[in-house]
């Protein structure tokens, strides 16, 4: 009840000053008396634990205008916080029901609303009052980023995409990162759904708002492979590159798949050769230049690349990779340390994340396209990339 008294005596008593000062300036001591009855009336019901008719009672005596409908939205804010959902929404639905409210303070309890609504789960609701808002011109970037947001969580890509490039045209913000992986999300559905043509046509949508959009990429060179395109499946993955080296680590195996497929395996190892050359401690190249060498019965010179990569770029992955070919032949099978290097490796890979969001820190296993932490599309990246 303490945190009753709290929330509501500060408004209770800043719209009764407002009010009574009106009432002053206008010599209207009834209506001044009454706002007083009101007050105490409304400290009646929370003492008496009654806080829902303490907020019947003070909306209702108290003439709503510019002069206290701060006050209001200030305790609706403040209920909305406190996770009392519904007893915001009557507070804000309040406000908008008087008539004497500038066109400014309207689109804020509008907006306002369509926040409780959001966190009520009501998103009919909330987009219904976020578009009331747009049509009055008011809070217009807030009230887009609340619209782009609702629409994400409905999964309502086309819309998403409407908004996001209203917010560019209002705001100037950059969303063409984000309306790329909205495209990607409709060519997803729809590849899922055999529809080869629309996939095409949403992939070249999100490439032409971003070039740079990797996963838009990674499609092509998905749906290039279904088809048995081998080339041009190669030629998407090795464009990752150029969009954002970060992701060499998620083309590496369909690449070699690509290149097994047309018996160009010594032409993945020249390209793994360059791109190591162009990006000194990519742990991901190491690791596949081992590989590939091992594949080919060269264990010696496998061995070898490994420890001096691990000289000059140490990670648990290479070491890892040089503990798998064996023990060395000039150190005993059962030899004490060399076995417990291996289980401290395996223990530090296990323990690794994977993935982190360069923007919040999320680590993770798995790559998401649009961060679980702060939901932002394109900031989780593999972590297996050196500098």
């Amino acid at each position: 009840m303490i945190e009753w008294l709290l929330l509501l005596l500060p408004v209770a008593a800043a719209s009764g000053w407002l009010a009574g000062k009106r009432s002053a300036e206008t010599v209207n001591a009834d209506s001044h008396s009454q706002l007083n009855s009101a007050y105490f009336a409304g400290l009646n019901h929370l003492l008496n634990e009654q806080p829902d008719k303490a907020i019947d009672t003070l909306l209702n005596a108290l003439k709503v205008d510019s002069d206290t409908v701060e006050p209001y939205l200030a305790l609706g804010n403040l209920f909305r916080r406190r996770g009392e959902v519904d007893r915001a929404i009557r507070v804000h639905q309040n406000l908008i029901e008087r008539p004497y409210l500038s066109s400014s303070q309207r689109g804020q309890a509008l907006l306002e609303l369509g926040l409780d609504y959001m966190r009520a789960g009501m998103l009919d609701r909330a987009e219904s009052s976020f578009l009331e808002v747009l049509k009055r011109r008011s809070h217009i970037g807030i009230t887009l980023r609340q619209l782009l947001d609702l629409y994400q969580q409905e999964k309502n890509w086309h819309q998403a995409i409407a908004m996001a490039q209203k917010l560019h045209e209002e705001s100037g913000e950059a969303t063409e990162s984000m309306i790329a992986h909205f495209y990607c999300e409709l060519a997803e559905q729809h590849w899922a759904q055999k529809k080869a043509v629309e996939t095409t046509r949403f992939i070249k949508q999100a490439l032409a708002s971003d070039w740079r959009c990797v996963r838009a990429t990674l499609l092509q060179s998905s749906l290039a492979m279904e088809k048995g395109d081998y080339k041009r499946a190669i030629r998407c993955l090795r464009q990752v590159e150029r969009q954002d080296p970060d992701y060499l680590p998620e083309i590496l195996k369909p690449l070699s798949e690509c290149y097994q497929y047309l018996e160009g395996q010594d032409k993945f190892f020249f390209w793994l050769t360059e791109a190591s050359k162009r990006h000194p401690g990519c742990t991901s190249l190491v690791l596949a230049r081992a590989a590939y060498l091992q594949q080919r019965g060269e264990q010696k010179e496998a061995r070898y690349f490994l420890i001096e990569q691990l000289r000059v770029y140490p990670s648990v992955e290479a070491l890892q990779q040089l503990l798998a070919l064996g023990v060395p032949e000039d150190i005993e099978a059962a030899s004490e340390p060399w076995s417990l290097i291996e289980e401290v490796a395996s223990r530090l890979l296990k323990a690794k994340l994977n993935y982190v969001c360069g923007f919040c820190g999320f680590g993770g296993k798995y790559c998401y396209w649009q961060c679980p932490g702060c939901k932002r599309w394109g900031t989780v990246k593999p972590l297996a990339v050196g500098t």
